[in-house]
């Protein structure tokens, strides 16, 4: 079983850490109702995708 020579430093400890992060994927706005949305995707407030109404939202 390995065992470490010397304890891991906090600064070290933090600094591997720090890439451990959450990261947002493409947000972009709805060219047709300035929505929030994902890239690729359907808005699910208006229902416009590539500036044509493919899904009828009531």
């Amino acid at each position: 079983m390995a065992v470490p020579a010397r304890r891991t430093s906090k600064t070290t400890k933090r600094q591997r850490r720090s890439n451990f992060k959450l990261t947002v994927t493409g947000l972009v706005k709805c060219p047709n109702c300035g929505e929030t949305i994902q890239s690729h995707k359907v808005c699910p407030k208006c229902g416009f995708y590539d500036g044509k109404q493919v899904v009828s939202v009531k």
